[in-house]
């Protein structure tokens, strides 16, 4: 009741006009319930059920830089373009505390909500502090109706500490940052430079977690040194031996094209030992459906 009236003061009153109605949606204390739905280094998924209205999620992926998102999911989607205002309301036992604006979440037709990396951890925080944050928004199908959804911060923190726990063990790298990457080679063989062998073993992690790649694209090429021929065999062994890398690690064999290109298509010239050292590469490319 508390909720509601704070609510309906932001409305205002004119004259004679009728308040709007308020429908709330809410967890009780015994329904509030958070779980860590995702865990793993690619992706940390922390969820909270709304009862009749939708889940709220939050998200962290593998990333170079430390992301977070939220996600208010509807079961009935919006039928038009709206703005919700993001509001954290106090406990109750926090009387004359006033509620806080957040901030104000676009709603597009037939889309859920969405916040970005700061109101997302501002949520969060609220959250762990006891409040209650609640998304205030005219209802699209109503045009005499008020909606509030709101989080229950009951049973919160042990399943956000979880969700700490596991966003430290995301890998710092995501499928984009490896999808292309270009493996140098020492000179006259098939050894990869220190650098690239690094690389090769932050691509294993990755496939240890996610095996949901399409196909993999070798490419090989070498330096102008030696025979042309010798040369094209070299970049297809150079091609070859990654490629038993990506079945080694799960991947059908199908799935993974090599192709050798020997000493043309050079990326620098062939003067001194650092242009050389460019054109001995393999170029990899992968792909998700």
């Amino acid at each position: 009741m508390r909720v509601c009236t704070v609510l309906l003061s932001l409305l205002g009153c004119c004259g004679v006009l009728a308040q709007p109605q308020l429908r709330q949606y809410s967890a009780t204390i015994e329904q509030s319930a958070w779980q860590l739905s995702v865990a793993s280094p690619l992706l940390c998924s922390l969820e909270h059920q709304i009862p009749h209205f939708g889940r709220a999620i939050f998200r962290s992926v593998a990333s170079k830089a430390l992301n977070m998102d939220f996600e208010l999911k509807m079961q009935r989607l919006p039928d038009q373009y709206a703005l919700a205002e993001v509001l954290s309301m106090p406990p109750a036992w926090r009387a004359g505390v006033p509620a806080k604006t957040v901030a104000t979440m676009q709603l597009l037709k037939q889309f859920n909500g969405e916040l970005p990396k700061k109101a997302a951890w501002t949520l969060l925080t609220e959250l762990e502090h006891g409040f209650s944050p609640a998304f205030y928004f005219s209802d699209w199908y109503s045009p005499y109706d008020k909606v509030v959804a709101q989080l229950n911060p009951v049973q919160f923190v042990p399943s956000y500490n979880q969700f700490n726990q596991c966003i430290a063990g995301l890998l710092p790298y995501s499928f984009d940052d490896i999808a292309f990457t270009v493996l140098s080679y020492e000179s006259g063989g098939d050894k990869l430079s220190r650098e690239s062998e690094r690389r090769l073993a932050q691509i294993a992690e990755y496939l240890r977690h996610d095996q949901d790649i399409d196909y993999v694209e070798i490419q090989g090429y070498t330096d102008s040194y030696g025979g042309r021929w010798m040369n094209e065999q070299l970049s297809v062994k150079r091609a070859e031996k990654v490629k038993q890398f990506f079945v080694a690690a799960g991947l059908a064999a199908d799935r993974v094209q090599v192709e050798g290109f020997g000493e043309r298509r050079h990326v620098a010239p062939n003067d001194t030992a650092l242009e050389r050292r460019k054109n001995r590469r393999v170029v990899l490319q992968m792909a998700k459906p």
